[in-house]
């Protein structure tokens, strides 16, 4: 299981990242790991008590009794609080954002990789783009060839 924030990738340029493990219920688990979930306009929100990932969107699991269930609930992220004061000072510092850009398996637990990003420009973007187009047509010469 690998659920990746693509546009996450394609908006932000990534200046350092972070694993941490992520408070969930049984439910959400299994959902997960049967293909549940969604990053669409997730972000990580830091508070005096922790941090908590806001927007991540888990669908309800097929086989849960619980009909009170909220799909994008704030979620709790389990970091240090070492980690935490220094992605702090490096947010106020350099004016980054904290963003969620993975969330995958390590053993048995359910992790989320977390990143301090920073904005990109749209001419960026376009010569992203660009770059992929040409890297796939140059691809495809290649493999007809």
């Amino acid at each position: 299981m690998n659920v990746q924030n693509k546009k996450a990738f394609f908006d932000y340029q990534v200046i350092e990242s972070f694993e941490s493990g992520i408070e969930l219920t049984g439910a959400e688990v299994k959902s997960i790991r049967a293909g549940g979930a969604n990053f669409a306009g997730a972000r990580v929100l830091l508070k005096e008590d922790g941090a908590y990932l806001l927007g991540l969107n888990i669908s309800q699991y097929a086989f849960a009794s619980a009909d009170d269930y909220e799909p994008a609930r704030l979620k709790r992220l389990l970091l240090h609080r070492q980690e935490m004061v220094s992605i702090q000072t490096k947010m106020r510092s350099a004016g980054l954002t904290l963003v969620p850009l993975k969330l995958y398996n390590k053993g048995s637990l359910i992790k989320v990789q977390i990143a301090l990003v920073r904005g990109k420009k749209k001419f960026e973007k376009r010569e992203q783009i660009k770059k992929r187009v040409s890297d796939l047509s140059l691809a495809r010469r290649l493999k007809n060839q």
